[in-house]
Protein backbone atom coordinates (compact mmCIF):
# COMPACT_ATOMS: atom_id res chain seq x y z
CA UNK A 1 0.00 0.00 0.00
CA UNK A 2 3.28 2.01 0.97
CA UNK A 3 4.35 1.84 -2.82
CA UNK A 4 0.87 2.86 -3.99
CA UNK A 5 1.22 6.21 -2.24
CA UNK A 6 4.09 7.06 -3.15
CA UNK A 7 3.36 6.18 -7.60
CA UNK A 8 0.87 8.60 -6.51
CA UNK A 9 -2.74 6.14 -5.67
CA UNK A 10 -3.59 8.88 -2.87
CA UNK A 11 -3.65 12.39 -3.82
CA UNK A 12 -3.37 14.52 -0.48
CA UNK A 13 -3.79 18.44 -1.33
CA UNK A 14 -5.77 21.26 1.27
CA UNK A 15 -8.84 20.11 -0.50
CA UNK A 16 -9.27 16.03 0.37
CA UNK A 17 -7.19 15.45 3.83
CA UNK A 18 -7.87 15.73 7.17
CA UNK A 19 -5.02 14.97 9.73
CA UNK A 20 -7.38 13.59 12.94
CA UNK A 21 -5.31 14.08 16.29
CA UNK A 22 -7.51 11.15 18.95
CA UNK A 23 -7.92 12.03 22.81
CA UNK A 24 -4.03 13.41 23.30
CA UNK A 25 -4.95 14.15 26.99
CA UNK A 26 -3.56 14.48 30.29
CA UNK A 27 -5.83 12.40 31.78
CA UNK A 28 -3.97 9.59 29.94
CA UNK A 29 -1.06 10.61 32.05
CA UNK A 30 -2.58 8.73 35.52
CA UNK A 31 -1.24 6.12 36.41
CA UNK A 32 -4.10 3.68 36.52
CA UNK A 33 -3.69 2.96 33.79
CA UNK A 34 -1.02 0.78 33.90
CA UNK A 35 1.70 -0.04 31.37
CA UNK A 36 2.06 1.74 28.03
CA UNK A 37 4.14 1.46 25.10
CA UNK A 38 5.29 3.96 22.25
CA UNK A 39 6.25 6.37 24.36
CA UNK A 40 6.97 8.98 22.31
CA UNK A 41 3.40 8.84 20.44
CA UNK A 42 2.86 12.27 21.74
CA UNK A 43 6.16 13.66 20.01
CA UNK A 44 5.48 11.79 16.43
CA UNK A 45 1.88 13.36 16.40
CA UNK A 46 3.53 16.66 17.13
CA UNK A 47 5.69 16.14 13.92
CA UNK A 48 2.63 15.30 11.86
CA UNK A 49 1.27 17.88 12.93
CA UNK A 50 4.23 20.26 12.48
CA UNK A 51 4.15 19.08 9.10
CA UNK A 52 0.21 19.46 8.49
CA UNK A 53 0.52 23.29 9.11
CA UNK A 54 3.27 24.50 7.43
CA UNK A 55 1.50 22.45 4.53
CA UNK A 56 -1.90 24.67 5.32
CA UNK A 57 -3.98 21.55 5.81
CA UNK A 58 -7.16 20.46 7.59
CA UNK A 59 -6.22 19.55 11.14
CA UNK A 60 -9.36 17.99 13.43
CA UNK A 61 -8.63 17.28 17.47
CA UNK A 62 -10.91 14.97 19.02
CA UNK A 63 -11.36 15.33 22.42
CA UNK A 64 -13.08 12.92 24.77
CA UNK A 65 -15.82 14.36 27.42
CA UNK A 66 -17.30 11.97 30.20
CA UNK A 67 -20.76 13.49 31.96
CA UNK A 68 -19.02 11.48 35.43
CA UNK A 69 -17.73 13.70 37.35
CA UNK A 70 -15.12 11.50 38.90
CA UNK A 71 -13.68 10.82 35.53
CA UNK A 72 -10.64 11.93 34.55
CA UNK A 73 -11.97 13.10 31.55
CA UNK A 74 -14.60 15.12 32.35
CA UNK A 75 -14.19 18.62 31.46
CA UNK A 76 -13.96 20.12 35.27
CA UNK A 77 -10.45 17.32 35.67
CA UNK A 78 -7.20 18.16 34.10
CA UNK A 79 -7.06 15.26 32.26
CA UNK A 80 -9.75 16.71 30.03
CA UNK A 81 -6.84 19.04 28.57
CA UNK A 82 -5.35 18.11 25.35
CA UNK A 83 -1.97 17.62 26.16
CA UNK A 84 0.38 20.92 25.40
CA UNK A 85 2.57 19.03 22.18
CA UNK A 86 -0.62 19.01 20.02
CA UNK A 87 -2.87 22.01 21.78
CA UNK A 88 -5.27 23.11 19.32
CA UNK A 89 -4.41 26.47 17.38
CA UNK A 90 -7.24 29.38 16.94
CA UNK A 91 -8.33 28.01 13.25
CA UNK A 92 -8.46 24.32 13.95
CA UNK A 93 -11.25 22.29 14.79
CA UNK A 94 -11.81 21.08 18.06
CA UNK A 95 -14.92 18.15 18.34
CA UNK A 96 -16.01 16.70 21.62
CA UNK A 97 -17.07 12.97 21.64
CA UNK A 98 -18.52 10.80 24.80
CA UNK A 99 -18.05 7.53 22.88
CA UNK A 100 -15.50 5.38 21.49
CA UNK A 101 -15.89 6.55 18.21
CA UNK A 102 -15.06 10.15 16.74
CA UNK A 103 -17.53 9.59 14.70
CA UNK A 104 -20.73 8.70 16.99
CA UNK A 105 -22.83 11.97 18.52
CA UNK A 106 -20.70 14.32 16.92
CA UNK A 107 -20.88 16.18 13.76
CA UNK A 108 -16.88 14.85 12.08
CA UNK A 109 -18.43 12.79 9.23
CA UNK A 110 -20.65 15.58 8.42
CA UNK A 111 -17.83 18.11 8.57
CA UNK A 112 -15.71 16.16 6.66
CA UNK A 113 -18.39 15.84 3.66
CA UNK A 114 -18.98 19.31 3.77
CA UNK A 115 -15.08 20.63 3.27
CA UNK A 116 -15.51 17.59 0.75
CA UNK A 117 -12.35 15.65 2.80
CA UNK A 118 -11.92 11.79 1.04
CA UNK A 119 -9.00 10.75 2.87
CA UNK A 120 -8.10 10.83 6.78
CA UNK A 121 -4.90 10.16 8.28
CA UNK A 122 -5.88 8.94 12.34
CA UNK A 123 -3.16 10.02 14.97
CA UNK A 124 -3.65 9.65 19.31
CA UNK A 125 -4.40 7.85 22.38
CA UNK A 126 -5.51 4.15 22.48
CA UNK A 127 -4.74 1.75 19.79
CA UNK A 128 -7.11 -0.34 20.76
CA UNK A 129 -10.06 1.92 21.82
CA UNK A 130 -10.81 4.92 20.19
CA UNK A 131 -8.34 4.33 17.56
CA UNK A 132 -9.46 1.73 16.61
CA UNK A 133 -13.18 2.57 16.81
CA UNK A 134 -12.72 5.60 14.45
CA UNK A 135 -10.62 4.06 12.38
CA UNK A 136 -12.91 1.31 12.12
CA UNK A 137 -15.69 3.70 11.09
CA UNK A 138 -13.75 5.60 8.72
CA UNK A 139 -12.78 3.01 6.42
CA UNK A 140 -16.74 1.79 7.03
CA UNK A 141 -17.87 4.83 5.66
CA UNK A 142 -15.52 5.34 2.75
CA UNK A 143 -12.70 7.66 3.63
CA UNK A 144 -9.28 6.86 2.58
CA UNK A 145 -7.99 6.15 5.49
CA UNK A 146 -4.29 5.99 6.99
CA UNK A 147 -3.10 5.03 10.94
CA UNK A 148 -0.14 6.06 12.32
CA UNK A 149 1.20 3.04 14.00
CA UNK A 150 3.76 5.12 16.25
CA UNK A 151 1.61 7.84 16.50
CA UNK A 152 -0.41 5.78 18.38
CA UNK A 153 -0.20 3.64 22.04
CA UNK A 154 -1.85 1.26 24.30
CA UNK A 155 -1.88 0.11 27.62
CA UNK A 156 -1.81 -3.41 28.59
CA UNK A 157 -4.83 -5.31 29.26
CA UNK A 158 -6.53 -8.43 31.13
CA UNK A 159 -9.00 -10.42 29.09
CA UNK A 160 -12.17 -11.86 30.32
CA UNK A 161 -10.49 -15.31 31.91
CA UNK A 162 -7.66 -12.62 33.97
CA UNK A 163 -4.75 -13.39 31.01
CA UNK A 164 -3.06 -10.55 31.32
CA UNK A 165 -1.46 -8.98 28.08
CA UNK A 166 1.17 -6.69 27.55
CA UNK A 167 0.81 -3.15 25.97
CA UNK A 168 3.17 -3.72 22.85
CA UNK A 169 0.84 -6.89 22.25
CA UNK A 170 -2.26 -5.25 22.36
CA UNK A 171 -1.05 -2.66 20.14
CA UNK A 172 0.59 -4.38 17.51
CA UNK A 173 -2.80 -7.22 17.58
CA UNK A 174 -4.94 -3.74 16.81
CA UNK A 175 -2.71 -2.75 14.27
CA UNK A 176 -3.04 -6.17 12.23
CA UNK A 177 -6.40 -6.23 12.69
CA UNK A 178 -6.82 -2.41 10.98
CA UNK A 179 -4.38 -3.43 8.52
CA UNK A 180 -5.71 -3.36 4.98
CA UNK A 181 -9.22 -4.18 6.13
CA UNK A 182 -9.75 -0.46 7.34
CA UNK A 183 -6.90 1.52 6.69
CA UNK A 184 -3.34 1.60 5.91
CA UNK A 185 -0.96 1.09 7.97
CA UNK A 186 1.88 3.90 7.82
CA UNK A 187 4.78 5.11 10.50
CA UNK A 188 5.21 8.79 10.88
CA UNK A 189 8.87 8.42 8.28
CA UNK A 190 6.57 6.47 5.84
CA UNK A 191 4.05 9.09 6.01
CA UNK A 192 6.12 12.68 5.73
CA UNK A 193 8.53 10.75 3.26
CA UNK A 194 5.84 9.83 1.16
CA UNK A 195 4.28 13.44 1.15
CA UNK A 196 7.59 15.69 1.11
Amino acid sequence: MVNAIESGGIILNEKNNALIIVDVQKAFDDKKWGERNNLIAEENISRILTFWREKGWQVIHIQHKSDNPNSVFHPNNEGFTIKELVKPIEEEVVISKKVNSSFIGTNLEEFLKLNDITTVVITGLTTPHCVSTTTRMSGNLGFNTYLISDATAAFGMKDQNENDYDAETIHNITLATLNEEFATILTTEQLINVLK
